[in-house]
C-alpha cells in the first residue's frame, strides 16, 4: 500500500514540473492543451476600458474627450510637434487639463480635443506636461492658441525615428494629418534619449540617426526650429535603466553637439540637469514637480525665441 502511494506521489510531483516545464518552454503537451482550452471555451473577453490603442500601443481613442472645431491658425498661435519616447509620452505623474477650454487643443487623426492628459498621438494614459506647456503659453500672452501635436513612444530608440524605422512613416503621416487641417508646426520639441544610453549607441550613430529624422521633417515642409532635449537619465532596472547615472556620456555628446550644429536645430530643455530625484516619481519619469519645472523651462525658451523674432 506504501509502495502505491509512493508511486502515485511521485507522478503527481513530476506532472508537476513536466507541465511547469512545458507551459514555459511551449513544448507538448501545453500548446495542445491549451489550444483545445480555447476551441472549448473560446478566448476570454478583454474587460471594457474608456481607452483605445493601435498596434504600437498608441492611445488613439478616449471616450472621455471633448471634441471640438479647431483653431484657425494665426501668427499667434503656436503649433508644437511633440517627438520623443516615455518622458514626451503619457509617463507623467500628474494629469493636466486646458484652462481655457479650445484655446489649448490635442490635434490627432485631423480632429481636435480640448487638451487634457492622457492626450492622443502618444503611448501610456498617465499624466504629461505638454498641457501646462500650452496654459502657461497662453497666460504669458505669448499666443492666443496652442495646438499640440503628440507623437511619443515609450521605450523607442533614435533609430526607430530615422528613414528606415518604423516610427518614420509615422511621423510622415502626422506631418500629412497636420497640414491637411492647415497647420504650420512651429516648432518640434524632442524629449528622447534615455533607451539609446541602455543600448549603447554611438555619439556618432546618435547624431546621424537624428538628422536623419531631421531630414525626414524638412522633405515634408516643416521649417520650423527642432528643439533637442539633454536627456539621457532613467535609473532603475524596473524602468530598463542602470542603478547610477553618468553624467558625461557618449548619448549627451551627442545632443549637445546637434544642438550647434545648424539645420535649424536649438538645444533644448536638459531635464538630466533640471530635475532632481524628488521630480522623478520612479527614478526616471517625471512626476509632478518635476512637470511644473519642465513646462516652464520650454516656456522659457519658447518665450525667448519668440522675443528675438518679433524684434528684428
Amino acid at each position: 500500500m506504501r509502495n502505491t502511494i509512493a508511486v502515485g506521489l511521485a507522478a503527481l510531483v513530476a506532472m508537476y514540473f513536466v507541465g511547469g516545464m512545458s507551459a514555459r518552454h511551449e513544448i507538448f503537451p501545453w500548446p495542445q492543451l491549451s489550444a483545445l482550452r480555447t476551441m472549448v471555451g473560446g478566448e476570454k473577453a478583454a474587460a471594457p476600458s474608456r481607452y483605445t490603442f493601435d498596434g504600437k500601443e498608441r492611445l488613439i481613442g478616449d471616450e472621455s474627450k471633448t471634441p471640438v472645431t479647431c483653431p484657425t491658425q494665426t501668427d499667434r498661435t503656436a503649433v508644437l510637434l511633440l517627438l520623443g519616447q516615455s518622458n514626451a509620452a503619457n509617463d507623467g505623474g500628474q494629469r493636466h487639463r486646458s484652462n481655457y477650454g479650445a484655446r489649448v487643443v490635442n490635434a490627432f487623426d485631423k480632429r481636435c480635443f480640448i487638451a487634457a492628459s492622457p492626450l492622443l498621438g502618444a503611448t501610456d494614459t498617465k499624466g504629461e506636461y505638454w498641457t501646462l506647456l500650452g496654459n502657461h503659453l497662453i497666460a504669458s500672452g505669448q499666443n492666443d492658441n496652442v495646438i499640440l501635436a503628440p507623437l511619443a513612444y515609450s521605450g523607442s530608440e533614435v533609430a526607430r525615428w530615422a528613414a528606415g524605422g518604423d516610427l518614420n512613416p509615422v511621423l510622415v503621416d502626422t506631418m500629412k494629418q497636420l497640414q491637411d487641417s492647415g497647420y504650420r508646426i512651429t516648432s518640434v520639441l524632442w524629449m528622447q534619449g534615455e533607451a539609446d544610453l541602455v543600448l549603447g549607441t554611438t555619439a556618432e550613430d546618435y547624431q546621424a540617426r537624428f538628422l536623419s529624422m531631421v531630414d525626414t521633417l524638412r522633405q515634408h515642409g516643416v521649417e520650423a526650429r527642432v528643439y533637442i532635449s539633454i536627456a539621457s537619465k532613467c535609473l532603475e532596472p524596473s524602468n530598463g535603466g542602470f542603478k547610477e547615472h553618468i553624467p558625461d556620456n557618449a548619448i549627451v555628446r551627442a545632443q549637445l553637439a546637434l544642438s550647434k550644429s545648424g539645420h535649424g536645430i536649438r538645444e533644448g530643455v536638459n531635464t538630466d540637469a533640471l530635475l532632481d530625484g524628488d521630480d522623478r516619481y520612479d527614478d526616471c519619469h517625471i512626476g509632478g514637480s518635476g512637470a511644473e519645472k519642465v513646462a516652464r523651462a520650454w516656456l522659457n525658451l519658447l518665450s525667448g525665441d519668440h522675443r528675438l523674432e518679433t524684434s528684428r
